[in-house]
C-alpha cells in the first residue's frame, strides 16, 4: 500500500518483518520520529527509545528531551483526555494491529535513514496508518478463503457459552468488522448454529462511536442482498443481525444497565473506556501477551534475578550514605551489577522493549490505562471456566511505600 498508492521507494517490499520487534503499549514521537516506552508517571524508559531499527542512546534522548520526565501535555495533548489528541505529540499504539504497525513504521524509517533520505516523521507515521487500515478488506479476504490457517480453535469455547446460557446469562456480539467475516470466524469457531448463543448481534459497530455517539439509529442487516433496512428498529430480536447504531439504543431496547453488564474487549481504549466511565459497565480485558508475561514471570532464572535485584537495591539502599573508601567501592560494583540485572530482568521479556506491563519498576503507561479501564484482565475469556458464574474477584490489598516499614506487609 505505501508503495503503490504513496509512491514509496519499491525497495521497501524486501524489508523482514520482525514480530517479535515491538511490544503492545508503546509511544511514538510523531514530532521527533522515535519509539518510546513510557511508564506511569510518563517517564521514558532509557534503553528502549528506537529510531528505526536504531537503538538511541541515553545522552541522545536526554538531549532531545531534556528530562526523562516528559509533561503530561506533551504526552496526552491540552485536554487530558484517555483518547488521542491531535494536538499531542505522542500516539499511543495500543491495539494488536500496533506490532505490526511498529515494525513497519520502524522498518522504514531504518531505511531512509541508512540511505539518507529526508523524511518528516509525522507523514510517514500517518501514511503507514493509512497504509495498515486500508488493508483491513484484504485480510479478511485472506483469512476467510484459509480461516483454518489463520484462528486458532479454542475447543473450550462452545462449553463456555453453554456454561454461561446454562446459568440464565444474556450474551451480545458488538464487533466493528462486517457480518461476512464475523460469520466466518464465528462458524469456525463456534459452529454453523453460533448465532443461537447470542440475544443481540451488531455488526459494523464503529466502535469507539458506537459508546459515543447519541444519533446513530441501529439497522436491521438482510442477509439476503447484504444490505441494511432502512425500517425503524424496535426491538432487538435473537437469530437477527444488526448493523450500526449505539450503546444508549442498546441499553434503551434490552435494559442491559450499569454493573449488571460485563463487557470484555481486547483494546483497552476503544473497547472499554466509555463503558466503564461513561455508562458503569463491568469491564474485562483481553490481553493475549499474558500467557508469554506468566510463563516468564515464572521461569526460575527470572526468579533468582528479580529476588537478587531486589536485595540488591536494598543493600545500596542501606549503604549509599557510609562515605568509607571499602563502603564507596563495593557501591561502585553494586551498581554495575544491579545494572545489568536491571536490563536482564528487562530482557527475557523483548530484547528491546522489555514487558508490555513494566518498566523496570514502575507499570508501564499501558498497564495504569489498563488497570483504570478493566475490572478483571486475561488472557483468554475461557480461563473463566475455572470460576463458577457467581464467583468474585476480590481486590488485592497493594502496598504502599509507607507501608514497608509494617511487620505485617
Amino acid at each position: 500500500m505505501l508503495v503503490k498508492r504513496f509512491r514509496y521507494p519499491e525497495e521497501i517490499l524486501d524489508l523482514e518483518y520482525e514480530p517479535n520487534f515491538a511490544v503492545r503499549g508503546l509511544h511514538y514521537d510523531v514530532e521527533k520520529g522515535l519509539l518510546v516506552k513510557l511508564d506511569s508517571f510518563l517517564q521514558l524508559q532509557l534503553g528502549s527509545v528506537y529510531r528505526g531499527r536504531t537503538k538511541v542512546g541515553a545522552d541522545e534522548v536526554l538531549n532531545l528531551y531534556h528530562n526523562r520526565l516528559l509533561p503530561i501535555a506533551y504526552v496526552e495533548g491540552p485536554n487530558n483526555s484517555y483518547r488521542h489528541n491531535t494536538n499531542s505529540k505522542m500516539v499511543q499504539l495500543a491495539d494488536l494491529f500496533s506490532v505490526p504497525e511498529m515494525c513497519l513504521l520502524c522498518n522504514v524509517i531504518e531505511y531512509f535513514e541508512r540511505n539518507r533520505i529526508d523524511y518528516n516523521p509525522e507523514i510517514v507515521f500517518h501514511d503507514t496508518r493509512t497504509a495498515m487500515g486500508s488493508c483491513h478488506p484484504i485480510m479478511h479476504g485472506k483469512v476467510m478463503v484459509n480461516t483454518a490457517k489463520y484462528i486458532e480453535r479454542n475447543p473450550k469455547l462452545v462449553k463456555f457459552f453453554e456454561k454461561l446460557q446454562n446459568a440464565g446469562k444474556n450474551l451480545f456480539l458488538v464487533t466493528n468488522s462486517p457480518f461476512s467475516f464475523v460469520n466466518c470466524g464465528m462458524t469456525f469457531l463456534v459452529g454453523a448454529n453460533w448465532r443461537d448463543f447470542f440475544d443481540v448481534v451488531i455488526v459494523q459497530a464503529r466502535k469507539p462511536k458506537f459508546f459515543t455517539d447519541e444519533s446513530r439509529p441501529i439497522r436491521l442487516f438482510d442477509e439476503k442482498t447484504r444490505s441494511h433496512l432502512w425500517d425503524r428498529v424496535f426491538n432487538l430480536e435473537k437469530g437477527k443481525i444488526y448493523y450500526e447504531g449505539s450503546v444508549r439504543q442498546l441499553q434503551e431496547l434490552k435494559g442491559w444497565r450499569g454493573h449488571s453488564v460485563l463487557y470484555f474487549g481486547d483494546h483497552p481504549y476503544s473497547d472499554l473506556a466509555d463503558v466503564t466511565l461513561k455508562h458503569s459497565w463491568r469491564t474485562g480485558a483481553i490481553i493475549s501477551e499474558l500467557a508469554h508475561e506468566i510463563k516468564t514471570l515464572n521461569r526460575e532464572d527470572f526468579k533468582m534475578s528479580a529476588n537478587w535485584l531486589q536485595m540488591l537495591t536494598q543493600l545500596i539502599e542501606e549503604t549509599q550514605d557510609d562515605e568509607s573508601e571499602p563502603a564507596q567501592a563495593c557501591l561502585r560494583e553494586w551498581m554495575e551489577e544491579r545494572d545489568q540485572l536491571r536490563n536482564k530482568t528487562k530482557n527475557v521479556f523483548n530484547e528491546q522493549f522489555g514487558s508490555v506491563f513494566r518498566t523496570y519498576h514502575n507499570p508501564t503507561y499501558f498497564s495504569r490505562r489498563l488497570f483504570r479501564f478493566a475490572d478483571i484482565y486475561t488472557s483468554d475469556i475461557t480461563n473463566l471456566l475455572k470460576f463458577s458464574t457467581t464467583h468474585t474477584f476480590y481486590p488485592r490489598r497493594g502496598v504502599m511505600p509507607h507501608e514497608y516499614a509494617s511487620h505485617f506487609i
